[in-house]
């Protein structure tokens, strides 16, 4: 009786660990570009590590999903199809697809989004809008919908660039036309649930959730203003202007005590606000302005009270920065790395896996206000525009350019 007792338990534990390491949506479990697992290499091997496969992708920058031994990818055919692609995370065996007319072409044209992979069904949104919600059993589509044309959209000059998010029963998008935000739809049928005001232009932001003074909320950016939703109703809880001038894809970094780092490229500047709530009654004001920070394509992190963000647009050359909460920058690389637009994850034990977007390294880094502190970098990838996501799942890294994605096994040996 002990022994079945002991077996049951082991097994419970290990289904608690492969939940666990999934990479379900962008930016991972939590939509903030940190993983929980540990274990993981903090140097190189020599020769790099393991690359457990290869396979040719579209040209693009959509990154993977992972859950449940699958590598999900919303991949590109030429200027004809999107398509969903189905792998075995251990082989990069394609298992199953799904495509779709979707003609046209777009500046830096390629894939942009990262599917969101629930325990029935896969969402993705495409690079011109289409909206799906697939069937991981039969491989078909259960109902559709056009971001653009079912709301009067207007397409952004990089095209469409946002990942759904799925919030218990509902699956959140963000059309952000003139006459809607956000717009929740029930999973199974795409039901249309609740649709939020409008509060600016479509930009290249994804939705996620956090509790903002004790309420749950969904922080999501447009062209010209940052809100918060009640997930429940979509109602507007607060609204913040911060104008992005042209381009940027990181979202709002939650910071303690209901504080948001902002941030976007091309003399954006980068904020701190904060957010009150005063019996119900939510406001929101600027803290700190940063005229010399602005990140352009990777989501900034938040390390033992500093934030780590890549700084490079077409006017300024800032690398990697490190700057407190008080504003007071400590450090720049600057081009030693440049590291150019090139993603940052986090793992469990904390260091960093850093790609560079531009020369295709892999540097692991330790990260400290005292420095920046590459302990060892690989050359895996090769091209322009690295700037694809990464994702992380129990000990295998996927990474991508523009022609072709890898697994690599990063689990300490």
């Amino acid at each position: 009786m002990r022994r079945s007792v002991f077996i049951a338990l082991m097994l419970v534990c290990l289904a608690t660990v492969a939940l666990g390491s999934d990479w379900p949506q962008f930016l991972g479990p939590n939509r903030n570009g940190v993983s929980p697992e540990k274990g993981l290499m903090r140097k190189w091997p020599a020769g790099g590590p393991k690359v457990l496969w290869t396979v040719d992708v579209g040209r693009g920058y959509g990154g993977a999903a992972i859950r449940d031994g699958k590598v999900y990818i919303l991949d590109r055919v030429g200027e004809e199809q999107d398509v969903l692609r189905v792998l075995d995370v251990a082989t990069g065996k394609e298992e199953w697809r799904f495509a779709y007319d979707a003609s046209g072409r777009a500046s830096h044209h390629g894939s942009r989004s990262t599917p969101t992979v629930g325990d029935k069904y896969v969402f993705t949104v495409g690079l011109f809008g289409h909206f799906h919600c697939i069937d991981k059993a039969t491989h078909k589509p259960v109902w559709k919908k056009h971001l653009l044309k079912d709301y009067g959209g207007k397409k952004p000059q990089w095209a469409v660039a946002q990942s759904p998010l799925l919030y218990k029963e509902v699956v959140i998008a963000a059309p952000q036309s003139g006459s809607v935000g956000v717009v929740a739809y029930e999973k199974a049928t795409g039901k249309e649930l609740w649709r939020s005001e409008p509060f600016g232009s479509m930009y290249y932001h994804s939705p996620f959730v956090t509790t903002v003074g004790g309420v749950e909320q969904i922080i999501m950016q447009s062209t010209r203003n940052v809100v918060g939703l009640d997930p429940k109703t979509g109602k507007t809880l607060w609204t913040y202007g911060y104008r992005v001038r042209v381009a940027g894809v990181p979202a709002p970094t939650p910071l303690p005590d209901d504080r948001f780092f902002l941030t976007g490229a091309y003399d954006a500047d980068s904020e701190i606000i904060q957010v009150t709530n005063q019996g119900g009654s939510f406001s929101a004001k600027n803290l700190h302005t940063f005229e010399q920070v602005g990140s352009h394509v990777q989501q900034p992190i938040l390390v033992d009270g500093y934030i780590y963000a890549v700084c490079n647009t077409n006017s300024k050359a800032n690398g990697m920065v490190c700057f407190g909460l008080d504003g007071q920058i400590k450090w720049k690389t600057e081009r030693h790395p440049y590291l150019c637009k090139g993603n940052t994850l986090m793992t469990g034990d904390g260091v960093f896996y850093q790609l560079d977007g531009r020369e295709g390294d892999l540097h692991i880094v330790e990260p400290s206000p005292a420095g920046f502190k590459s302990v060892g970098k690989v050359k895996l990838l090769g091209g322009k525009e690295i700037w694809g996501p990464m994702a992380l799942s129990d000990g295998r890294l996927v990474i991508r350019d523009q022609r072709q994605m890898k697994c690599l096994d990063i689990r300490a040996q």
